[in-house]
């Protein structure tokens, strides 16, 4: 019997231990990995696929604080950069997928003057 107590405190233990690392925000990883399927879009125009909307949903859910939002704002600018993306799409993107984003889209945006 006290075998089984050590046991659940060993657990609940690692359970605590374990908790804040799964609480990590948002990394750039993740953004490119939630917006791929967007990246024909991005780059040509055209149609909008359905997972794409969903991993720019994912995203939004995903950033909660100012920080986090900073983040992804980086992220998406630094996308745009090494992938070649049309700002003109990027900007227009949030509208075809019936979001909204409480900053400009743009390579030009200063991620850390936004306020969420």
């Amino acid at each position: 019997m006290a075998s089984l107590k050590v046991a659940c405190m060993i657990v609940m233990c690692m359970g605590m231990v374990g908790a804040p690392m799964m609480v990590h925000g948002i990394s750039c990883s993740e953004v490119t990995t939630y917006m791929a399927p967007c990246l024909s879009y991005l780059r040509n125009g055209g149609e909008v696929p359905d997972s794409c909307c969903g991993g720019v949903r994912s995203i939004l859910g995903a950033a909660g604080t100012t920080s986090e939002k900073q983040t992804v704002c980086n992220c998406l600018k630094e996308a745009a950069n090494n992938f070649g993306i049309n700002d003109d799409y990027a900007q227009a993107l949030p509208t075809f997928c019936g979001v909204t984003v409480s900053y400009k889209i743009s390579r030009s945006t200063n991620c850390q003057n936004i306020r969420f």
